[in-house]
Order: structure tokens, then C-alpha cells, then sequence
């Protein structure tokens, strides 16, 4: 999908920005977790679910001055495991980052 954005073609016969926009089942940033459209003045963290259950899938990371996405990690969870990060290289760490620039966390 991001590269599909990246070399502004389709992907799997879908606009990949709106792919991307549909994809996760929840867009959160933090203090405390809360919907981007709260008026919080304190937001340092965001969190992207991508799927639930066993196991679940997050992108998380920290947001900078214009609560644009500075940092972005994958985190997994399974039954009886905590989410744990999955170690990715500095490819797939800047396609996690342009995957998350993709949402608008305030600002």
C-alpha cells in the first residue's frame, strides 16, 4: 500500500490513500488514550489498531510539535503474551511511518 502511495499508483485496484484511511479499526493519540477530535493539549502518543484477537496488530509512536507521527513501531499481542515489538528494518520503519502520516491526529 505505501509504496502503491508513494509511486502515486494503484493498489490492488484501489486508491491507496483511501485503503489506508479504511484499514485500521481504531485511530487514537494520548495522554490518556481519546478520539483525535478531543481538545487535548498534551498529546504525545498515537496508536493505530490495525486488527484484534489472537494475535492483534498496532502501530504505535510518538507525535511531534504539529502531532504529526515522528516515531512508528509494530507492536503484536497474543492470548497470555503482552504486546511485544516486532523488530523491523529502516525500510519498513519508514513505510510504518508514511503509513501513519496518513491520519490527521489534530493540530
Amino acid at each position: 500500500m505505501v509504496k502503491a502511495l508513494e509511486d502515486g499508483e494503484q493498489w490492488e485496484g484501489l486508491d491507496p490513500e483511501e485503503a489506508i484511511s479504511e484499514g485500521p479499526l481504531e485511530v487514537s493519540i494520548r495522554a490518556d488514550w481519546h478520539s483525535p477530535d478531543d481538545d487535548e493539549d498534551t498529546d504525545l502518543e498515537y496508536k493505530i489498531l490495525l486488527c484484534t484477537g489472537g494475535p492483534a496488530v498496532r502501530i504505535i509512536g510518538d507525535l511531534g510539535q504539529w502531532k504529526q507521527p515522528d516515531t512508528a513501531k509494530l507492536e503484536y499481542q497474543d492470548w497470555c503474551i503482552p504486546w511485544t515489538e516486532l523488530y523491523t528494518d529502516s525500510d519498513e520503519d519508514e513505510a510504518l511511518l508514511t503509513y501513519a502520516r496518513q491520519f490527521y491526529f489534530g493540530g
